[in-house]
């Protein structure tokens, strides 16, 4: 947001500067979680995007570095597509490794073996976290799980955190990926807990001045009914910061304070809550429909607009609720 904006209003930060906002799931999640990972257990934390999964594994790894109970690994490849074991397993390596000049064994057997010793010395539970474990290769995710078993075996303890758009639960929950789902433990993030009025408040409220507290309310810069439709209209955190953002940045221009709901109405993305979006956000965009489905690419598209016969579309539909994907 640029800073004639944020004067205009009175803002001092932009909303992506603030700090974490905790509800009473996120608590008790961060709660459970922690003692999966302790129990050296393969953990799934599930939500659509933009619900803050991120910023959770931010707020556990935090918790879990304060208390120095757990040490925390995490890949930095930022082609997640291209994650597989052997990188997952480097990760593990260059940050449990304790001597200068540690080299990774290249064979594999002896790299299990080496990594079981070396986590059996560090003589702590280790939790390796995994973000957009979505895009993981089935191999990869039972590769994870084996790994865990043979770090046991060694009298160790190794804990896999994998979040994901939902499409990786309903993934784990197949019957063909029994081996590993009958094993995670799978825990589903609502965001804010459907308290969306509380979120906008605690978010202008940590974005306001001190002096501007004072002085003005949140009413002030944006009326209740503009509150009441971002409610309605948004999901997920993620959304309620980028439009809150555009409305803003649209009041600005048009020199209006507080910012009203025809200004709202003028930003919100028309087809923000059609199929395709909504759908895409779960992890299902058009080439895993059609990988789901086993339909070709045109019937997909055909569906998403709309264009589909509606006896047809009845049949993928029925197809796409039974996998566990939302309509």
């Amino acid at each position: 947001m640029l800073s004639d904006v944020r004067n205009y209003y009175g803002l001092t930060k932009d909303f992506g500067q603030v700090g974490y906002y905790e509800t009473g799931q996120s608590q008790q999640i961060v709660k459970q979680l922690s003692h999966e990972i302790r129990a050296g257990k393969l953990v799934t934390l599930s939500g659509i995007v933009g619900s803050g999964k991120t910023t959770m594994l931010r707020r556990i790894q935090e918790t879990l570095a304060q208390e120095k109970e757990i040490l925390v690994s995490k890949s930095l490849s930022v082609d997640k597509g291209q994650l597989s074991l052997p990188v997952l397993i480097n990760a593990l390596f260059y940050d449990l490794a304790t001597e200068k000049d540690f080299k990774i064994p290249t064979q594999p057997e002896k790299r299990e073996r080496v990594l079981r010793d070396l986590i059996r010395k560090r003589n702590k539970p280790i939790a390796l976290f995994i973000d957009d474990a979505h895009d993981l290769h089935g191999k990869t995710l039972v590769g994870l799980k084996r790994l865990i078993e043979v770090v046991r075996d060694g009298n160790g303890t190794l804990s896999v955190v994998l979040a994901g758009h939902p499409k990786l639960k309903n993934d784990l929950r197949r019957p063909t990926m029994e081996e590993i789902g009958s094993r995670a433990a799978i825990f589903d993030l609502e965001g804010f807990g459907g308290d969306k009025l509380s979120y906008i408040t605690w978010l202008l409220s940590q974005c306001l001045g001190a002096k501007t507290k004072a002085a003005e309310s949140i009413n002030a810069i944006l009326t209740e009914d503009a509150i009441a439709l971002l409610c309605t209209r948004l999901s997920t955190p993620l959304q309620i910061e980028t439009y809150l953002k555009r409305a803003f940045e649209e009041g600005f221009n048009v020199a209006q304070k507080p910012v009203t709901v025809e200004v709202i109405e003028s930003i919100l993305a028309k087809d923000l809550n059609d199929m395709e979006p909504r759908l895409t956000r779960y992890g299902y965009n058009a080439k895993v429909l059609c990988e789901v489905l086993n339909v070709k690419p045109r019937e997909v598209r055909a569906l998403l607009r709309g264009q589909l016969p509606a006896g047809r579309a009845q049949e993928l539909q029925h197809e796409m609720l039974a996998v566990g994907i939302p309509i």
